[in-house]
């Protein structure tokens, strides 16, 4: 319960700090994935971000219609869609980007320089076993 509870007020904190930008967490994360990934399946984006396919698609939707991304079936497998990063969701993450750094340096603030870097090993480590 305190992990779920710590994960929405970082939520609520990244949010906040992206609101000016048009993008929640979840959509700066997804744009971030894509500017590495170029054009992915969406299952495979799925894969990376620890995402349910329904659930990004559900994420994807808006990012779509303001025309942030790009969706185009599969050629040889309609099951497939893949995504990528439009210029303009290029232009709309790197100007987000000074609120997200903003973002961490008030989470940094709040924990602590140390508890921060001690924070991020336990939940590499996490992540690490829960992956098993």
């Amino acid at each position: 319960m305190r992990l779920r509870k710590a994960a929405r007020r970082v939520t609520q904190i990244y949010d906040r700090h992206l609101e000016a930008t048009g993008l929640t967490i979840t959509q700066y994360g997804v744009l971030a994935n894509l500017l590495v990934a170029g054009r992915v399946a969406i299952g495979g984006l799925a894969e990376q971000l620890l995402m349910d396919p329904t659930t990004l698609t559900r994420n994807l939707q808006p990012l779509h219609r303001k025309g942030l991304v790009v969706i185009e079936p599969d050629r040889r497998d309609r099951r497939v869609r893949w995504v990528s990063l439009s210029d303009a969701g290029r232009q709309t993450f790197e100007n987000a980007r000074p609120a997200w750094r903003e973002a961490q340096n008030h989470v940094r603030k709040l924990i602590g320089d140390d508890e921060t870097a001690a924070l991020h090993d336990t939940l590499d480590y996490v992540l690490e076993r829960f992956a098993e």
